[in-house]
């Protein structure tokens, strides 16, 4: 199993609680978003302030059958400062084998669902007995409520100790990577995650609305890059074309879409099985870097 089987971008369902949509028109929106072909749905325990997986659990309480068209994604670890979790006395990140069960069986309780089929560890922990995560996540998996496992966050060599006590391999390490944002493809991670076969997931894969927004002489160079590549593409879109150049990459970047907009949604997966020129990938870099490459 890989995320490759997913060669299309994930939903975000970070902001969720922001769309003010009830239940009912969130089931509406699911549908249409899987009639575009999208079905990898992306929440975490602390979205929404712990709100977001209880509201998408109503949501597919509504119609249960839709949940086997779902692939549905959350992660634990961190502890927020929250009205809702009043132990919670500063924000820090908790790997044990307590915790992480914890927060599995709520997710499930809240989705209304007997299985996650992926859950990340969310951000890296100082204090991680990697050995302690590997039992933890062996036993999720063999009682059946989670099916797969990756990492959120983690560097290159944290994701290899977590890798060398698993039995199970990990799908993919979601992290911060944008044409505004490319260190991965200097620091080891995209390598590492080819050499592993894991599928690297991309949050804030526009550079968190910088890209449009942003009057920076960086943002305004990617820009006018993205402009060009767009039009010798039969007039792309910026994002259409921010975002090909993601997956144009060999270590096959799923990228976490954070929109509402079913408009977006469906320009986005017209593109997703197209590949930029490599001429046309390295212009873009370019004008990101500021420099040509060595």
């Amino acid at each position: 199993m890989n995320l490759l089987h997913y060669p299309t971008p994930a939903i975000g369902l970070w902001r969720m609680t922001e769309w003010n949509l009830d239940a009912q028109q969130l089931l509406n929106w699911t549908e249409q978003v899987l009639e575009l072909g999208a079905s990898v749905f992306d929440l975490a325990d602390i979205y929404g302030d712990y709100e977001v997986e209880a509201r998408f659990g109503q949501t597919l309480a509504l119609q249960p059958a839709i949940r086997d068209r779902l692939f549905l994604i959350s992660k634990c670890n961190i502890k927020l400062i929250s009205s809702k979790r009043p132990e919670h006395r500063i924000k820090y990140y908790d790997t044990s084998r307590a915790h992480i069960t914890a927060s599995v069986d709520n997710s499930l309780r809240l989705l209304r669902t007997d299985r996650l089929d992926l859950l990340l560890l969310h951000r890296p922990d100082a204090l991680m007995d990697a050995d302690e995560v590997a039992v933890t996540l062996n036993e999720l998996q063999q009682s059946g409520k989670v099916l797969h496992f990756g990492v959120s966050n983690f560097s290159a060599t944290q994701v290899e100790l977590l890798a060398s006590r698993l039995s199970c391999e990990l799908l993919t390490n979601q992290i911060e990577l944008s044409v505004l944002h490319p260190g991965p493809l200097q620091d080891g991670t995209l390598d590492q995650c080819q050499r592993l076969r894991i599928s690297p997931m991309a949050w804030s894969p526009l550079g968190g609305g910088r890209l449009f927004n942003d009057d920076g002489a960086r943002e305004q160079r990617v820009r006018t890059a993205l402009k060009m590549v767009g039009v010798e593409r039969g007039g792309w879109t910026l994002d259409q074309t921010a975002l090909s150049w993601l997956l144009t990459h060999p270590a096959h970047i799923v990228p976490v879409l954070g929109t509402r907009s079913l408009d977006n949604i469906r320009s986005v997966m017209r593109i997703c099985h197209e590949k930029l020129s490599r001429e046309q990938w390295y212009r873009i870099l370019e004008a990101s870097q500021g420099h040509e490459v060595p």
